[in-house]
């Protein structure tokens, strides 16, 4: 393939383009907000399950508060009862006798229900702070997955930018190239660097230096052939800096 010496050395100038827009789509892949982002989403969610546990613990600890309470209030309540009718006067001696018994009874029972609801109380109040100290922790989480998220979407916003400015540059410099030598040349950037320049006897694309056969060829070339580097297929450019 034949192609103008000075066109052929614009191919470099297409190269620098095509390996920007390589690098924003690479970079696109590889933002550190996005390994960030996932590492806060899984944070997150552990947050969330540490508050439902946390939380669940707490509800358990009411629904046993109000059980105790209800049997306290069951207790006094039959301790009312038993007082009323003993001093109704209207029981016997064997009845009586056994109220007193019921009485002392229950007057246990409800010491032993009180120290136990305390316990519950002192219980519940430990439990709402861990309560209150996971849902600072998971909005702390959150924020973390906010920020990241909003960096994500700045570098985002960058990189499509760049893309666009590069695209729209591409396509004008693409209208200045035979079809033949463009299909060629996209035809090689597909499998990596479609063009390259020879800066001391090596490719610029696998940075491979040539042995003596190779730049005798490319020293006979006639200035407007298209050279090929015979180690990864790039078209190799010829400037001043070749060292031919």
């Amino acid at each position: 393939m034949k192609a103008d010496p000075a066109l052929q050395r614009r191919l470099l100038d297409l190269a620098e383009v095509d390996a920007e827009l390589a690098r924003v789509t690479h970079r696109r892949r590889t933002l550190p907000e996005i390994a960030e982002i996932a590492d806060a989403e899984q944070l997150v969610r552990a947050k969330q399950d540490a508050l439902v546990q946390i939380e669940t613990t707490l509800g358990d600890l009411d629904r046993d508060y109000k059980r105790q309470e209800t049997e306290i209030e069951q207790v006094r309540a039959r301790e009312d009862r038993d007082r009323k009718l003993m001093q109704s006067g209207s029981v016997g001696a064997k009845q009586l006798t056994d109220l007193e018994h019921e009485l002392a009874t229950l007057e246990r029972r409800q010491g032993v229900l009180e120290d136990d609801l305390l316990e519950l109380m002192e219980r519940r109040e430990a439990v709402e702070a861990d309560v209150q100290h996971a849902r600072v922790e998971l909005d702390k989480a959150q924020q973390g997955l906010t920020d990241a998220s909003k960096r994500r979407d700045e570098a985002f916003l960058d990189l499509d930018s760049t893309e666009a400015k590069r695209t729209a540059d591409r396509q004008l410099m693409a209208k200045q190239f035979p079809d033949d030598l463009l299909s060629l040349y996209d035809k090689l950037r597909q499998r990596g660097i479609g063009a390259a320049l020879i800066r001391s006897r090596r490719c610029g694309a696998c940075r491979i230096e040539m042995d003596r056969n190779a730049v005798s060829k490319l020293k006979d070339a006639a200035a407007d052939e298209v050279i090929r580097c015979e180690e990864c297929g790039a078209i190799m450019v010829r400037t001043g800096e070749s060292g031919l």
